[in-house]
């Protein structure tokens, strides 16, 4: 265990996110903030002593666990009616549908759906979306919170005004700044397309006005004449906000329950997927392990995942040979240690986190002067192991841009608690079957499974019932949580798994999945071709 012994009592009690109220929940991005439950996540891979094996089960072993004996008495718990369920699944969902003409161009965009699932409690996801007022476009994003909730919280709600503000023209930043110099009403920039329960933080909005005014000065005053640069305008906006977080946390705030929110921020992490959709133009930029994928429907109607994003952890090579070039020889052994940065964090990008990022001094000079609830709090004292040349985290996107096609139909932005049930095709299958209405036809595919007339007869049974108006989604994302946490072996979904897992209670539901946070957006494949036909 990389963590200090000291910490042990703490991290088996799962005491520290109540020590804080929120600046440390437990999260599996976080090995320091686990109880022993969290470590049976992503199948012990991350298990940091094998005496600790022993009290977990990966998630393969759900229906042997299910029937443990322990539940055999009381199996009515774990079954909730199809509309229980449905209920349960569409209490996030959210679709908006873009007008055929808004005024100013004609979009390649038809809409969107997204929805939600916690395991956490509370949900560390975040997501927004938003229609760029002042240029052209749709910014679309997903964010996942660890360590809590706070900094997942502040980057949905802050960074789409920062990406606006970079991709604005100097003559409407000069505009705006002179608005706010005459207490004139502001140029909207963004309009906003929430679920209610995607809340902003109301008590905060000066302070975050305040460091957004700073950065476009900046901006006014660094105009170089030049047109705005989407990718450059990205990276800067995901830079500006962490620094930004970084530098409230350390001046702190006069206001205590301020000054305790933008450290809660910037103790917490999260990690951002965010889309930036301008006619045929689709800049992904990824910080973390989220994931931006395409489906694509080839000429016989078949489906396709096209990769729009890369994971920045362990398993991507690149992202481990980044971070050795970033630190001495010396260092090469305790960079990467059981997959996690450190020995500690999962995602190797990140907003917040800033205990990989400011020196030890730094930290414990705004610690001791922190509020008390800060300072009496186990994981703020805690400093990583080998922790010799900070910083070795960032939040630097890397961002990829795609010219749609015609045969480019969706993209589906999730957080990783997706990805780690289901494989990027089937998900792009499944949502492109929905899309298309073709998911009733298929024939029944059992893989290399023998069923007998009695599973065919159920599989039969439960597609007839599926086509009913209790089991159809009208939101492709809430169809798609539907198959990553009810699928059985057959590719189908098994109303009785999905009720079971759906009735787990708090402490272990967290031991099987992650919060699912999903946007799907639909592509106008008309106006894509029209615009493709306009650039030959």
């Amino acid at each position: 265990m990389p963590a200090p012994t000291h910490l042990f009592p703490l991290i088996r009690n799962c005491e520290i996110g109540r020590l804080c109220n929120a600046v440390c929940y437990c999260h599996h991005k976080h090995l320091c903030c686990l109880s022993p439950p969290h470590f049976a996540h992503n199948h012990l891979r991350y298990a940091p002593q094998k005496k600790f094996a022993t009290l977990h089960r990966p998630k393969e072993n759900f229906n042997q666990f299910i029937h443990a004996r322990s539940y055999v008495s009381t199996p009515q718990r774990f079954y909730l009616t199809p509309p229980q369920v449905n209920s349960i699944l569409k209490a996030n969902e959210y679709s908006f549908k873009v007008p055929e003409f808004d005024g100013k161009n004609v979009s390649s965009i038809l809409g969107f759906d997204s929805n939600q699932l916690p395991a956490n409690a509370p949900i560390e996801d975040r997501r927004s979306a938003a229609t760029c007022l002042q240029t052209r476009g749709m910014l679309l994003g997903v964010f996942d919170g660890h360590a809590g909730c706070a900094c997942a919280q502040a980057v949905s709600e802050r960074l789409f005004y920062y990406i606006a503000v970079s991709l604005l023209p100097h003559e409407t930043l000069l505009e705006i700044e002179n608005a706010v110099e005459s207490g004139r009403a502001l140029l909207p920039i963004l309009q906003w397309h929430k679920h209610p329960n995607d809340y902003f933080s109301k008590e905060a909005s000066k302070l975050y006005f305040n460091s957004l005014r700073t950065y476009w000065q900046e901006l006014i005053d660094l105009n170089t004449g030049e047109t705005t640069d989407v990718k450059e305008a990205l990276i800067n906006a995901f830079k500006r906000l962490d620094n930004d977080i970084s530098l409230e946390a350390q001046v702190g705030d006069p206001n205590s329950f301020l000054n305790y929110l933008v450290l809660r921020v910037a103790f917490s992490g999260a990690t951002a997927c965010v889309a930036h959709v301008d006619g045929v133009d689709l800049h992904i930029a990824n910080t973390g392990d989220s994931r931006a994928m395409l489906g694509v429907q080839e000429e016989d109607g078949s489906w396709s995942a096209v990769n729009l994003s890369y994971d920045h952890n362990a398993q991507n090579e690149r992202e481990i040979e980044r971070v050795k070039s970033d630190h001495p020889k010396t260092e090469e052994k305790s960079l990467v240690k059981q997959d996690r940065l450190l020995g500690l964090l999962m995602p190797f990008r990140a907003f917040g986190d800033v205990k990989f990022k400011w020196s030890i001094d730094l930290q414990k000079r705004v610690i001791e002067s922190g509020p008390d609830q800060l300072n009496d709090n186990e994981y703020t004292k805690f400093i990583p192991p080998n922790y010799h040349t900070p910083p070795y985290l960032t939040a630097e996107p890397e961002v990829i841009h795609h010219k749609l096609r015609p045969q480019d139909k969706f993209l589906v932005l999730a957080t990783d608690g997706l990805w780690e049930t289901m494989h990027r095709q089937d998900v792009v299958r499944i949502v492109g079957e929905y899309l298309t209405g073709v998911h009733h036809q298929q024939p029944i595919a059992v893989g290399g499974y023998k069923v007998t007339l009695g599973q065919m007869h159920g599989l039969l049974t439960e597609r007839r019932a599926r086509i009913s108006s209790v089991f159809e989604d009208q939101n492709a994302a809430t169809h798609l949580i539907r198959h990553a946490v009810g699928n059985n072996e057959f590719g189908t979904v098994d109303h009785e798994r999905l009720s079971k897992m759906l009735s787990l209670p708090e402490e272990l539901a967290r031991m099987y999945r992650d919060d699912i946070t999903i946007i799907v957006v639909q592509f106008n494949s008309y106006v894509v071709g029209a615009c493709q036909n306009e650039e030959l």
